[in-house]
């Protein structure tokens, strides 16, 4: 069952509050300002983090990302045309059956992956998204949470994050892999986390993947990199630091800060991003407006956090950073 608008519409607003590879804004936007310090953290001390000057282009003529993003538009890598999807089967066990069908384009909520859910087992389900990849980016999907009663059916559409997609210049999708969670709805409890499937759209294999590194590098050890590329000081809840973030480390991650400050004053972050092996993220540490008028802060010039590795699973610390600084411009 399709839930309420209203209820979508709060699941949205809160997964944009948690900025869990969240939006970022327009990279013309003139409230925002360059990372231009090479870190230093506490762990460097021990030699585990290597850290990186900013590179020679986003210093001498800004963001790299911006040249890629203008560099697809000038080549019209997304015609308008939208892609197209074979019918695909996510996942068939148990007497339930969940096919990917078609690629839509909601005039609200943008492009999405249409859903057949069959449910020919004798429990109520719940279908909700576990993660979800477009071309080797981690997207946030909006608010699937759909309920199927035993021996009935659903249409149901996993929505794709039209902000994290264009965060990570992604004008085409080529390939989206994708795995769903099955709920008990009564007690909550995961009964299936599907194993992950890639879907090609009509245009794989057409699009060249942009680089969206450009900037200083904040964090680097065993296989997990952060890059600070830019703080935007007037974005939609007050402040936030956007980072690009790679994941070679073998296992699945989850990142999350804390320890932060702005010009010396502490504040509260909001930032938790999950990203699979092997792939990427482009995600944004929010700092709430209310935090940022309490401490009289009006420019973002000097900020330090603390990043935090995390296994997704047994929600364990595997690395901490220490105090990662860098300054702005």
């Amino acid at each position: 069952m399709r839930k309420r608008f209203g209820y979508i519409l709060a699941a949205c607003c809160f997964t944009l509050l948690l900025a869990g590879c969240g939006s970022s804004p327009s990279a013309a936007d003139s409230s925002r300002k360059e990372i231009t310090a090479a870190a230093e953290t506490a762990a460097a001390a021990a030699g585990s983090t290597e850290t990186a000057a900013p590179s020679e282009s986003a210093a001498s003529s800004g963001s790299t990302g911006e040249t890629a993003a203008e560099a697809a538009e000038t080549e019209g890598t997304g015609s308008g045309t939208l892609e197209t999807i074979p019918e695909t089967v996510l996942y068939d066990a148990d007497g339930i059956t969940i096919t990917a069908l078609k690629l839509s384009d909601d005039s609200i909520w943008g492009k999405g992956i249409d859903l057949l859910l069959e449910n020919d087992s004798k429990k109520n389900i719940t279908v909700q998204c576990n993660y979800l990849v477009v071309d080797n980016y981690m997207i946030s999907n909006l608010a699937l949470s759909s309920d199927v009663a035993a021996g009935k059916k659903s249409n149901d559409t996993l929505y794709l994050s039209s902000a994290d997609l264009e965060a990570a210049g992604i004008r085409t999708i080529t390939d989206i892999d994708v795995s769903l969670n099955i709920i008990d709805p009564d007690t909550y409890e995961t009964l299936k986390k599907t194993d992950e499937v890639q879907i090609k759209t009509s245009a794989s294999g057409t699009a060249e993947e942009p680089d969206m590194s450009d900037g200083t590098e904040l964090f680097n050890k065993d296989g997990v990199k952060i890059v600070g590329r830019y703080v935007d000081e007037d974005s939609f809840w007050g402040a936030g630091v956007e980072l690009y973030i790679e994941n070679s480390s073998g296992k699945n991650v989850t990142i999350q800060c804390d320890n932060m400050s702005i010009n010396d004053f502490m504040v509260t972050p909001y930032f938790s991003c999950d990203v699979m092996n092997g792939r990427k993220a482009i995600s944004t540490i929010t700092i709430m407006s209310s935090d940022l008028e309490d401490n009289n802060i009006t420019s973002v010039d000097k900020v330090e956090v603390n990043f935090n590795i995390i296994d997704p699973d047994t929600y364990e610390t595997l690395e901490s950073s220490g105090p990662v600084s860098f300054s702005t411009r």
